[in-house]
């Protein structure tokens, strides 16, 4: 049942919500909880579809937030709430309200939402793309009990994550976290079922995957051990490295389908280690209300003890690490370093003598400019200038 209501209020949302449960047979509402999406339309369809299927897991009434603040003076004038109310198979499991305001309404949102929240209901606070600075202070967020956000949407993963360590209020999670789920019961029940001391390890994983950046921090919190950071062509995270005195505990994932776990003195195996789907990642946060403290503890992880090994010459790392540099602006204790790291005396080595031959070169270009005449003209055409320049561009990309 859908359900279109133009220029209306909160009272005449909820009334038109017990018609349609009325009418669809149910009276009592089954729902056990409340879902606010904070997203625009360009976005809203993609997260109503993944919140309808995490419904069916999780009966809620979910809220879709669209502001529409509007481009011209008239229009930011114009106070006007539109609602959308889909109920029975069209909303999943549960009801949803799409709510739309326009001009100054898009700024008090918190005031039409909370007369719409279920009665003596958690609340759960999403926002698929634009999360603000400091989730727990936007006015929706003070009112959840869990905010949700996504650090691969915004333009600086990485940095973002940054964003994430500072701003951190028990109830914060971010679904990069919740993708890496797979990987971490992987490796713990590797370690579980054969203990071993583990020695350093290494994460391999695509650029800008703020994924690939929380599973180095989680395994250098809960192994204490220096942890390399590798560059790859993904999808997503391909492999993870855990080196012992025994030999090396692997879990590779090279297509994003299939991953194969290989253990000293133990038959490699196949295991379903598939990328999933966000309803799938929504679904897995609506489980658990409280607060996440492995999660806190790995995003606030100092980084500095995250490298990537020296050597590691690839265009993705090159673009690592220009986004790194302008995430270190923002946040520079909580950015992992992705610059590959490079001996002090074989950098200069390796400036040092195209320096000097730059100097030469000029050496000798200058007297050709300045001597006028014939004679000074054949002197200059004498002069070798080109050859230095040759051997310059030979030595600086050696």
């Amino acid at each position: 049942m859908r359900i279109d209501l133009t220029d209306t209020t909160s009272s005449k949302i909820n009334a038109a919500l017990m018609d349609a449960r009325r009418a669809s047979g149910s009276t009592a509402a089954g729902m056990v909880l409340t879902l606010v999406i904070v997203t625009d339309e360009g976005s809203a369809y993609d997260a109503l579809k993944a919140a309808n299927d995490a419904s069916r897991e999780h009966p809620s009434r979910t809220l879709a937030v669209i502001k529409r603040a509007g481009r011209s003076p008239r229009a930011r004038a114009e106070t006007r709430l539109d609602a959308e109310i889909l109920v029975g198979t069209d909303a999943g499991s549960g009801e949803t309200v799409v709510l739309r305001m326009h001009g100054e309404l898009a700024a008090h949102a918190q005031s039409v939402v909370l007369p719409l929240l279920l009665p003596d209901a958690p609340v759960v606070v999403w926002w698929p793309e634009n999360s603000p600075a400091h989730p727990a202070q936007d006015p929706l967020g003070a009112i959840a009990q869990r905010r949700i956000t996504d650090a691969v949407t915004a333009e600086s993963p990485v940095g973002q994550l940054a964003q994430r360590a500072q701003s951190y209020t028990p109830g914060d999670t971010d679904l990069a976290w919740t993708r890496i789920t797979g990987w971490r019961s992987m490796l713990a029940a590797a370690l579980d079922g054969r203990p071993a001391e583990v020695t350093s390890a290494v994460v391999e994983g695509e650029s800008y995957n703020p994924s690939v950046e929380l599973l180095g921090l989680w395994l250098t919190n809960r192994l204490r051990v220096p942890v390399e950071r590798v560059v790859t062509g993904g999808p997503g995270i391909t492999s993870v490295t855990l080196r012992t005195k025994d030999g090396d505990v692997t879990l590779d994932r090279p297509d994003g389908l299939m991953g194969t776990l290989s253990m000293p003195g133990a038959p490699v195996r196949q295991v379903a280690l598939k990328r999933r789907e966000t309803s799938e990642l929504i679904a897995e946060e609506l489980r658990r209300l409280d607060p996440d403290d492995i999660y806190a503890t790995a995003v606030r992880t100092p980084v500095e003890r995250l490298r990537e090994p020296a050597g590691v010459e690839t265009t993705a790392a090159v673009k690592a690490a220009k986004a790194v540099e302008a995430a270190v602006t923002v946040a520079p204790v909580r950015v992992s370093a992705k610059v590959p790291v490079e001996a002090p005396a074989e950098a200069a080595a390796a400036k040092a003598p195209a320096k000097a031959v730059t100097k030469k070169t000029v050496a000798r270009r200058t007297p050709a400019k300045s001597l006028p005449g014939t004679a000074d003209r054949a002197a200059a055409k004498a002069t070798p200038a080109k050859t230095p320049v040759k051997r310059a561009t030979k030595r600086s990309g050696s």
